[in-house]
């Protein structure tokens, strides 16, 4: 059986250990060297940045979120093991691990890391689909000849090259398709390699649960198990016109699915459509003082990303969610694009003026969609505000002390409330 060794990157046609360096971290299938469609997670991305950073932290239960009203973002696998689960209230997580340490996530450290990451992808392959700061898809397909060894070399070799620069493990899922890739890379986490063949596609599936299927959250499954369907097997018994009367356009997709089909290709051409930050609030509060605090420092950090990105837009949002769970949205639309923090907090602060009689709130949010090229942005400033120039000055020296000087070298005193 074709086999990889994980730590030499040796290719042989045998299983059991490595024959040339023994290692047992080795990968087996038929398919291994055929299959071209790739699905790469990093181990507990945040946490894994945080451990590397601090070694203190390595043997302690890591979760990284807010204060008490916040809620879990990631937690490393310690904590994990405690039953911490993302997106879990950061008060029922301190029940279930009282000894965890919290750590308040630095956005803009893990995008610099995950934008090392994908330049690392980008040099086997030019499809790569970022579907988040830690999990992409590739698509290796005659990468063969450029690199002179297979798509499952060269994703070894990837997996090797971040752990030796970076510090960091992910894991491996591939497969002959993106449904089946993804799947794969959860299969033996974390520092995994798992392969799915065509020939073993159905054998694999039938048995397992529909949770599988990405996109099939706790409504869904209630709704596929009230109709008998609780796993692939189940799926494959229903006709596919019964399933898109039932189901709608997700039953022809779970058609497809039940049989390991999955038409979508890998593509890089995916264009950001909104650039947004939120935060969960310490306590509910209808402070216009406090609250402006919070929405100034939201602003800053989609501002931040927008520049990153060399982008800015024409769309600037606020997003409320009342003590009661209601959530609020307001818009607001610019004649001319921005990517300034200060033309964002200008635009939304009103905006949360007119909203404060919804409040108390618990979250308070800020974005920009109809984004296009920096370039088009701020061409004539002068023409809406009288000190709009001098404000994009500031605002350009400030983003150029950071840069040297690290975030904290100059704070606006709003941000202090």
């Amino acid at each position: 059986m074709p086999s990889l060794c994980r730590k030499c990157f040796n290719t042989f046609n045998e299983e059991g250990r490595c024959p040339r360096c023994s290692s047992p971290f080795v990968v087996s299938n038929n398919e291994l060297f055929n299959l071209n469609i790739a699905h790469m997670d990093c181990d507990a991305f945040y946490a894994s940045v945080e451990k590397r950073n601090n070694p203190e932290l390595a043997d302690k239960p890591v979760i990284i979120g807010g204060g008490k009203r916040g809620v879990v973002s990631t937690a490393c696998y310690i904590a994990r093991i405690r039953g911490i689960k993302s997106a879990m209230p950061m008060f029922k997580a301190l029940e279930k691990c009282p000894d965890a340490v919290v750590i308040r996530p630095r956005m803009k450290l893990y995008a610099e890391i995950s934008h090392q990451i994908r330049e690392m992808m980008n040099d086997i392959t030019p499809l790569v689909e970022p579907l988040s700061l830690d999990e992409a898809f590739m698509d290796l397909s005659g990468t063969q000849k450029l690199h002179g060894v297979p798509p499952a070399v060269m994703l070894a070799k990837l997996m090797d090259r971040i752990y030796e620069k970076l510090g960091l493990t992910g894991s491996i899922g591939l497969s002959h398709n993106k449904f089946l890739a993804k799947i794969a890379s959860d299969l033996d986490k974390p520092n995994g390699y798992s392969i799915i063949g065509e020939a073993e596609t159905d054998s694999f599936l039938r048995d397992k649960s529909i949770r599988l299927i990405w996109g099939v959250g706790v409504s869904m499954q209630q709704s596929l198990e009230k109709a008998g369907i609780r796993t692939f097997c189940d799926l494959l018994r229903w006709d596919r016109k019964e399933l898109v009367k039932k189901f709608g356009s997700m039953g022809d997709r779970l058609w497809f699915l039940a049989r390991g089909q999955d038409r979508r290709v890998v593509s890089n051409s995916d264009r950001v459509k909104s650039i947004s930050n939120e935060t969960t609030l310490i306590e509910n509060t209808s402070d216009l003082r406090v609250l402006e605090g919070y929405l100034w420092r939201l602003c800053e950090k989609v501002s931040s990303r927008a520049k990153a990105k060399g982008l800015a837009g024409t769309i600037m949002i606020l997003k409320l969610k009342s003590s009661k769970h209601k959530l609020i949205t307001r818009r607001v639309t610019l004649r001319d694009p921005t990517q300034l923090a200060d033309v964002l907090f200008r635009s939304t602060f009103p905006l949360l003026k007119s909203s404060i009689v919804n409040g108390p709130f618990r979250l308070v949010g800020a974005g920009m969609s109809g984004l296009c090229l920096a370039s088009q942005a701020e061409r004539e400033p002068e023409l809406i505000d009288d000190g709009a120039v001098n404000r994009i000055k500031v605002e350009r020296v400030t983003d150029e002390i950071r840069k040297k000087f690290g975030d904290e070298a100059m704070i606006k005193g709003r941000s202090l409330l």
